[in-house]
């Protein structure tokens, strides 16, 4: 075979506590890559061995590990099966040309297993299950194939069966031999003959030989069910225990011979420039994962497409325009990396001491440019508002925090310009809580947290009419300004507040003309506090109309103030209220839970848009005012049993109700005298 076709990168993927990290230490042990068969439970496995993963029992990071399976490497991306960690999910199965989503059998099919199909459905990745844990009490078998059939696709057929599942398991066989269907009766020769037919439907002329009753040579065969399953006609299901080390084997040689090299599968799409899977075009490769290394810096995980480079070529960087050297190359095993000479097409690889790159960034050929569209990662929704325990923590945390969010795309940091709060946001507070740990682990940084703010604003209902003059005469220069203004409400197309607007109507030389910016300016002075409660003011025009002015004493400071002034008089006029933001809301649940959902929502004071379905997951969309929502995802996964997922996005800002608005108006009271 050639380099490309004797290469097979599996993304190992799934809910958690399937095994999956337990059947990939398995596997490398059958395939010889490692002489002691490490477990999750003392913490030696080769892929769990981040100091986080350690202590939780259960994979955080994606792991890339590597064996020979005869002339074939397999490469192996071991991903975490929690929702929280989902984004390292998403960059394994990016990685990766082929998908193994793990399903114990004593369990069945979970919501992160339901999330993970969906994904490589999305991505078009050719798609097999493994069913693990086929050893334990209580299994029935053919309730958990049928229901991966009805969930998944009819397209999941097995291709090994055990004989006996549950605690007498002794022996799991596999289909793709036919002599070996048939010593497993029945069943067996059932499900090879559906395994057949699935295969030749890749070929008309397979079709009519195979209808003719023409025996079809073996290695006919395989090819088209190679065939079906990078056409996703055939997803495989492999049965396995690794706890007893059996139907290994035939897991290895099934993938080695249905799943598809990097030359079957299409690169990821391309914004610019055209690729071609080959070792001897130009090169190409994109960033899917980035850590930092306590010794070696950051390192970029890469999964090349084209070409091979070498240590002493450079590649283009197009999101920066510069060209990088690629003198540190290393293929990674676990947490070994072990240094090599170049990278080819089919690889996976890493590239240390690149501060510049991303996830998600494109390297290519200077000469050939081409760029991969971005890695599409969930949007982080939980947000915890973080404060630096010491001065010394304040100095460092802004950087820590930073490299932590260029490492993992759903976590963010960013300090709100409103509340001025420093506010870190991810997929769950368990998620935030992992990041918070490796703040104080590998930066030495403490921080207290709490809830986010809400960013409210402050706006009017009514007019306002005023007039203030603004005299000080304390000997020396004076300072005289009179001002009169009116305001009203700005409202935009929909009768929204929003905005500022300033208008001067002033007419005859009332006021000179160098004066009516710095009324302007003394106005935008109070719009950062509002009269209600102290937040940022919106919705208002305010309308200079009349005035007075001293032809020595009249000066910029003085019109500031007496515009300022004025503004507030005016503002107390025009019956101020309190706004919150509203956020659109799209929630998808099971079937089972939407009474529950819809009843939420309206108790969250939220107005239901619409609802729609998509197989049994229904979706529905509502507008709810943010400070409802603040709880939401630990309260969704404890209402859906960790199958629901929510995004969130700003819609507008609307007038509080007047029995909410006063709890806010105390609250911020409390906290202006406390800080005072």
């Amino acid at each position: 075979m050639g380099d490309l076709d004797s290469i097979r990168n599996v993304c190992i993927s799934g809910h958690g506590n399937s095994g999956k990290t337990t059947l990939v230490e398995t596997v490398l042990f059958h395939c010889k890559a490692t002489t002691r068969l490490g477990t999750v439970e003392e913490g030696t496995t080769i892929s769990d061995h981040a100091p986080e993963e350690k202590e939780r029992g259960n994979s955080v990071f994606t792991s890339i590990l590597r064996c020979k399976a005869g002339d074939c490497d397999l490469h192996l991306v071991d991903t975490p099966g929690y929702p929280d960690f989902f984004g390292e999910a998403i960059s394994g199965i990016h990685a990766a040309d082929g998908v193994l989503i793990a399903v114990a059998a004593n369990e069945g099919i979970s919501a992160m297993t339901r999330k993970v199909f969906q994904l490589a459905k999305e991505t078009g990745k050719p798609t097999g299950i493994v069913l693990t844990k086929l050893d334990a009490e209580n299994i029935e078998f053919e309730a958990v194939l049928g229901g991966i059939r009805e969930t998944f696709s009819e397209a999941c057929i097995p291709v090994s069966l055990p004989e006996s599942p549950g605690p007498g398991l002794s022996r799991i066989s596999t289909l793709l031999d036919a002599d070996a269907a048939q010593s497993l009766g029945g069943e067996g020769a059932s499900w090879r003959e559906k395994l057949v037919e699935t295969a030749v439907e890749t070929d008309d002329a397979l079709v009519e030989r195979y209808l003719e009753g023409e025996e079809i040579a073996p290695e006919t065969l395989q090819k088209a069910m190679r065939l079906a399953v990078a056409q996703r006609a055939l997803m495989p299901v492999f049965c396995v225990s690794s706890a007893r080390q059996i139907g290994i084997g035939e897991l290895v040689e099934g993938l080695v011979a249905l799943m598809p090299s990097p030359s079957e599968v299409p690169p990821p799409p391309s914004e610019e420039g055209e690729v071609e899977v080959s070792a001897e075009g130009p090169f190409a490769a994109r960033v899917f994962k980035s850590i930092t290394d306590d010794y070696v810096g950051k390192m970029s995980f890469l999964r090349v497409y084209a070409g091979r480079i070498g240590t002493e070529a450079s590649a283009l960087l197009p999101r920066t325009g510069k060209t990088i050297r690629f003198q540190n190359l290393y293929a990674p095993h676990g947490k070994e990396q072990t240094a090599v000479p170049e990278a080819t097409a089919g690889g996976i690889y890493t590239l240390a001491k690149v501060e510049e790159s991303a996830v998600s960034d494109t390297f290519c050929d200077p000469k050939h440019r081409v760029v991969f569209a971005p890695i599409p990662f969930p949007r982080p929704m939980v947000g915890l508002a973080v404060t630096p325990k010491s001065r010394q923590d304040e100095q460092r945390i802004s950087g820590a925090l930073t490299k932590m969010a260029d490492e993992d795309p759903t976590f963010t940091m960013d300090r709100d310009r409103q509340t001025k709060e420093m506010v870190i946001t991810g997929l769950s507070r368990l998620h935030l809580d992992l990041k918070l740990k490796q703040l104080k682990r590998r930066f030495n940084v403490e921080v207290a947290t709490k809830p986010p703010k809400v960013p409210y604003r402050e706006t009017i209902t009514a007019k306002g009419d005023t007039k203030y003059r603004h005299k000080k005469q304390t000997g020396g220069a004076g300072q005289f300004a009179e001002v009169w203004m009116r305001i009203e409400p700005l409202l935009d197309d929909e009768g929204r507040h929003e905005g500022f607007e300033y208008v001067s109507e002033v007419v005859g030389g009332a006021i000179s003309h160098t004066f009516i910016p710095s009324i302007e300016k003394g106005i935008k002075q109070v719009l950062e506090a509002g009269p209600v409660a102290g937040y940022p003011v919106e919705g208002v025009k305010a309308i200079v109309y009349d005035g007075k002015e001293h032809p020595v004493d009249s000066k910029d400071i003085a019109f500031q103030i007496a515009g300022r002034e004025a503004f507030k008089e005016a503002m107390a006029q025009a019956k101020p209220k309190l706004l919150e933001p509203i956020v659109n809301v799209e929630v998808s649940v099971p079937s089972r839970f939407m009474g529950d959902m819809t009843a939420d929502l309206n108790s969250r004071r939220g107005r239901i848009q619409g609802m729609s379905s998509e197989g049994d997951l229904q979706i529905i969309t509502a507008k709810v005012p943010l400070a409802e929502m603040l709880q939401y995802s630990t309260e969704l996964k404890s209402m859906t049993q960790d199958e629901g997922a929510y995004t969130i996005s700003l819609s507008h800002y609307e007038i509080v109700p007047d029995n909410v608005a006063s709890a806010v108006i105390e609250r911020s009271r409390r906290e202006k005298e406390e800080k005072s």
